[in-house]
């Protein structure tokens, strides 16, 4: 019979024949493996606890660890000095006087002669008042109403005359008041009338009352207004405090301010003060200038200094920057507030350039005894050692800053004194080393290489 290829039936011979497993060798250990294998173990678990217990000694030891807190502390201190010295000049630097200190009770009046004016009998006896029905009693409401609403000022015009009852009326509602709506409608009314255009052949109105600048003075000490005396050794810190209620500056001052520029620019039809008072005025100014407390004033204060600057005719001008300048500094301590009263000058025009220069020079001839002359200051400035370690890099800042406001005008006419600023200036950057730590060092060092390249450039 012949096979099948297909005829698995013969399979099952070959699933019946055991099937022979390769033999296995048997590895037999010994005991030098097994000792081996032990010394192995016992060594990793003494590596292992050698490295931890040398991770705790570095990290976990208090020990340790507290020298190395010690040694940072001692790091962060020495950084903390220095940088302390480098910026003590920010520390120092704040200028301020107090300028006002206790207000008094204001003036009483009474204003019984409203009623004589024109144009109030007018009213008084026209047929309108019928309706009206106005009488004495309610005439100050009469004429507040008047004034807020504009047309005191219409009917002044129409009169062509401001009578002596409604000036006095309207300038102590302006100085005093308490209501912000009346001493703001009363000084628009005498900036108007002050202000007022000149219109070809039309005459300015005739005002019967103006008041004199002992009334603003008056009113300036009734707002407590202390520097009237000259300047002490020490700031505001040494001054009395006084009752904090009622302390100025008052409300009035914003009023104060715009009613004496209006003034200095009506001196073409209004001769209202003279011009010693009109310098007084400069210095006050300059005063209120320097109280944080009137900052948000400093528009309407620089625009009154430029009024009053103006208010001088040509002839007149050179005196009096110079009085007004000796004035300033008899009224300024010399320290930060020194460049405060300079700076505070906006130099916008010739006049304000030149009074800025005058007030820097009277200051540093303060800092100087028996020196008068111009080329002896700045030789002084040029003798000083920069590189002494008790030399106060602080002053010579301020010295620094006036030259440089003392030379805004009129430099280009003295040529040594020009060169000796030169001088100076380079003293400043040469003696003081970069890494100096000593305060207003880097103020000093950048300040004259900034001014010394801005020189070279105008040379040049």
């Amino acid at each position: 019979m012949e096979e099948d290829p297909f005829d698995f039936e013969s399979d099952a011979l070959l699933a019946s024949s055991p099937v022979v497993a390769p033999k296995r060798r048997k590895k037999v250990i010994g005991l030098d493996d097994l000792l081996m294998d032990h010394y192995k173990e016992k060594n990793r678990v003494i590596e292992r606890e050698s490295k931890l217990a040398k991770t705790k000694k570095t990290y976990n030891s208090d020990d340790e660890e507290d020298g190395r807190v010690a040694k940072l502390s001692k790091y962060v201190d020495e950084c903390h000095e220095k940088m302390t010295r480098l910026s003590d000049e920010d520390d120092v630097s704040i200028w301020g006087l107090q300028v006002f200190g206790n207000q008094k009770s204001p003036p009483s009046s009474v204003f019984t002669d409203l009623s004589s004016c024109s144009f109030f009998q007018s009213f008084l006896s026209h047929e309108v008042n019928s309706l009206v029905e106005l009488n004495t009693e309610s005439e100050e409401m009469f004429f507040e109403g008047l004034l807020t609403n504009g047309w005191l000022l219409k009917l002044v015009i129409k009169c062509g005359k401001v009578e002596k009852s409604i000036a006095r009326w309207t300038f102590h509602l302006m100085m005093y008041s308490s209501k912000e709506v009346l001493r703001s409608a009363a000084v628009n009314f005498w900036c108007a009338i002050f202000l007022q255009k000149d219109e070809g052949d039309s005459m300015p109105l005739s005002i019967e009352w103006l008041p004199s600048y002992s009334e603003l003075k008056s009113a300036l000490e009734t707002y407590g207004y202390l520097l009237d005396s000259p300047k002490k050794d020490s700031c505001d810190a040494d001054m009395d405090i006084g009752d904090s209620k009622h302390m100025g500056p008052p409300q009035n001052i914003r009023v104060w301010i715009k009613y004496v520029s209006a003034c200095s620019q009506s001196r073409k039809f209004h001769y209202i003060f003279s011009t010693s008072e009109a310098e007084d005025l400069v210095v006050i100014i300059i005063c209120l200038l320097l109280d944080r407390q009137l900052l948000g004033l400093s528009m309407d204060l620089h625009e009154c200094m430029l009024s009053l600057i103006n208010f001088f005719k040509d002839e007149e001008w050179s005196a009096s920057c110079t009085r007004t300048a000796k004035s300033v500094t008899m009224r300024v301590p010399l320290d930060i507030n020194c460049l405060r009263a300079v700076e505070c000058i906006p130099s916008v025009c010739l006049r304000a350039k030149q009074l800025r220069s005058t007030i820097s020079f009277r200051i540093l001839l303060g800092y100087f005894d028996k020196v008068e002359d111009e080329e002896e200051v700045i030789r002084q400035l040029t003798l000083i050692n920069l590189k002494d370690k008790s030399c106060d890099l602080f002053r010579i800042y301020i010295y620094l800053v006036l030259t440089e406001n003392w030379f805004l005008y009129n430099l280009e006419e003295k040529p040594l004194l020009n060169e000796m600023w030169g001088l100076y200036l380079r003293n400043c950057c040469c003696q003081i080393n970069i890494t100096d730590t000593r305060s207003y060092a880097s103020k000093v060092r950048s300040k004259a290489s900034y001014l010394l390249q801005a020189t070279s450039d105008t040379l040049l």
